[in-house]
């Protein structure tokens, strides 16, 4: 599924991430993917955390969410809304705040201020491929710093 974000239209986008549960099942898994390891005290151990998708270090009781350390961090913006912002900047750069919002049915203003995060993310790293385009798992997941 990852491998085709950058070859779907955002009607084939949306079925895949049409609610908020698919969002966070998806963030959990790619942030969690290689293990989770507590930020507050390193410990690798976890049960489930009072959200769904989240996660509690058994050591320290520290609560972490799918969304924390992520460009979702915090996000105010309907969860899927959000993804496909994300999704529609990954793959057209150029587009403008007046497209965006007249796609997703948002104020321009919303839209303005989630895509400078995205745009903020894309400029940050510094494995761009050769055309200028950018996973958006990549884009999704580069806020946080490496041990997510």
């Amino acid at each position: 599924m990852l491998t085709i974000f950058d070859k779907i239209n955002i009607k084939q986008f949306h079925s895949f991430f049409n609610d908020e549960d698919k969002c966070l099942s998806f963030l959990a898994q790619e942030k969690w993917k290689d293990g989770f390891v507590c930020r507050n005290c390193g410990h690798t151990r976890y049960c489930s955390g009072k959200t769904p998708y989240s996660r509690r270090c058994t050591k320290c009781k520290k609560e972490e969410s799918a969304t924390a350390h992520t460009i979702f961090h915090r996000c105010k913006i309907y969860l899927p809304d959000a993804f496909k912002l994300a999704h529609l900047v990954c793959t057209s750069p150029k587009i403008s705040t007046a497209e965006l919002s007249e796609t997703l049915n948002m104020r321009q203003m919303t839209c303005w201020n989630f895509k400078k995060k995205v745009t903020q993310c894309i400029d940050n790293r510094k494995d761009v491929s050769e055309k200028g385009k950018i996973e958006l798992k990549e884009v999704i997941l580069g806020l946080g710093n490496k041990n997510s």
